[in-house]
């Protein structure tokens, strides 16, 4: 698998998959209520950390990767969105189709 690519600048972009998350009012199932973190998996290192909604979505806007792996074990890419009130959040993104695989991820204990 691979977890580490260079850009055209010759940069290394990272990839991380994300494997638990955190709504903020605690309620996991409320489609309604934000992620606030998102806990990871360096799959190439077995690091792994909890990162607030933002520092991920920085991260991901920097050009690294993350994603998700969905039921049928197929990695599904996170891309950044803005909500109509300019909160930025990472969706999961599968043929072209936003999708809500990272709801369907267990809460980060």
């Amino acid at each position: 698998m691979v977890v580490a690519l260079i850009n055209e600048e010759g940069v290394i972009i990272m990839s991380v998959r994300i494997r638990c998350i955190n709504k903020s009012s605690g309620y996991h199932e409320n489609p309604n209520e934000a992620i606030e973190r998102y806990g990871w998996v360096n799959e190439s290192t077995n690091e792994s950390g909890i990162e607030t909604r933002q520092a991920m979505v920085d991260w991901v806007k920097k050009g690294n990767q993350a994603y998700v792996t969905d039921s049928q074990g197929n990695r599904v890419s996170c891309e950044v969105r803005e909500s109509s009130r300019g909160i930025e959040f990472l969706q999961t993104v599968s043929d072209g189709r936003e999708t809500n695989n990272l709801l369907e991820l267990p809460e980060c204990k």
